[in-house]
């Protein structure tokens, strides 16, 4: 029995070997909270770089 993510796949033999993201993948390309958590990582870091270049 197919897992409801992976029905979308079964119609295409295409598809077959296509990699599907588990639960906590998903919820972290979900969730908005930890999107800005990790954009605000980012721009830190980017900060950072930039400051040490100038």
């Amino acid at each position: 029995m197919a897992k409801p993510e992976e029905l979308n796949f079964a119609k295409n033999d295409q598809f077959n070997t296509a990699m599907i993201p588990g639960k906590t993948a998903r919820f972290m390309r979900t969730c908005k909270i930890w999107q800005f958590i990790r954009f605000v990582i980012i721009n830190l870091k980017m900060l950072m770089v930039v400051s040490k270049s100038h």
